[in-house]
């Protein structure tokens, strides 16, 4: 009887661990309502030396200019086959690159002509850049190279660090890595994004914590943006796919 109520009282401990696990809240709030996100309370507190290192440049569809990802060594560990003792591995690469797709868990790019010698980064800000996409149909069509990028910019849950546990916003560049600009709302978590080329347009939805939990659910408002991507300054557009008009009278064709 002792050792069903200890593994019953066990698996309940486990089960309430995964549930304050999986409640975390995203954004911690100041007593006045507002976040004190910023990239600035981010610590390397773990890194007692330079462990950056960059994977080998890809050649993203029709551009013009080589990218450099930038991210950290990482070392796993695991218990040898015996059991008696852990085995480190160290892996080398930052990324991840399928065609007109890089994903990581990188802290920038380095963009560099491929007539030329000089690099540049994509951004002096820390960041983690989860993923990279390049615009491939509309550099068909348009002849215009466009990246778009979902990015953790800030430590919304303030604990010391940039990584998934943090809200995704959304930012968009040319290929060249220049006009990187940001087109989520602060504190207004990415859910998706999709491209309508007919239209060339990006569209994607984010969700608002209006009642300022911290947690992002069914109680929260989501928000309807698109882009033109063929503009010059990718002015952000709010729409509601709600509000339903008289449509218009369209001929039948003849």
């Amino acid at each position: 009887m002792k050792v069903r109520v200890g593994l019953f009282l066990g698996a309940l401990l486990l089960v309430v661990a995964c549930k304050q696990e999986a409640e975390k809240p995203k954004v911690i709030y100041k007593e006045d309502g507002t976040s004190a996100a910023s990239t600035e309370t981010v610590t390397d507190k773990n890194r007692t030396e330079d462990i950056r290192i960059a994977d080998l440049p890809v050649l993203m569809g029709q551009s013009d200019y080589l990218v450099h990802p930038i991210g950290e060594v990482r070392v796993y560990s695991y218990s040898s086959k015996s059991g008696m003792s852990k085995v480190n591995q160290t892996s080398y690469t930052v990324s991840n690159y399928a065609p007109f797709e890089l994903t990581g868990f990188l802290e920038n790019l380095m963009f560099q002509h491929k007539d030329s010698l000089q690099i540049r980064p994509l951004t002096n800000k820390k960041v983690q850049i989860q993923s990279v996409t390049y615009l491939n149909t509309i550099a068909e069509k348009a002849k215009k190279n466009i990246l778009v990028y979902s990015i953790f910019d800030a430590d919304t849950n303030r604990d010391g660090k940039l990584d998934a546990n943090d809200i995704k916003t959304l930012y968009i560049s040319k290929g060249s890595g220049k006009n990187f600009k940001k087109l989520t709302v602060d504190l207004h978590e990415l859910l998706d994004w999709s491209v309508i080329d007919s239209q060339n347009r990006l569209y994607f939805r984010t969700i608002e914590d209006i009642n300022k939990n911290g947690a992002f659910d069914k109680d929260d408002n989501v928000n309807y943006y698109y882009i033109d991507l063929l503009s010059k300054d990718w002015e952000v557009v709010s729409y509601d796919p709600f509000n339903v008009n008289t449509p218009l009278e369209v001929e039948e064709p003849k």
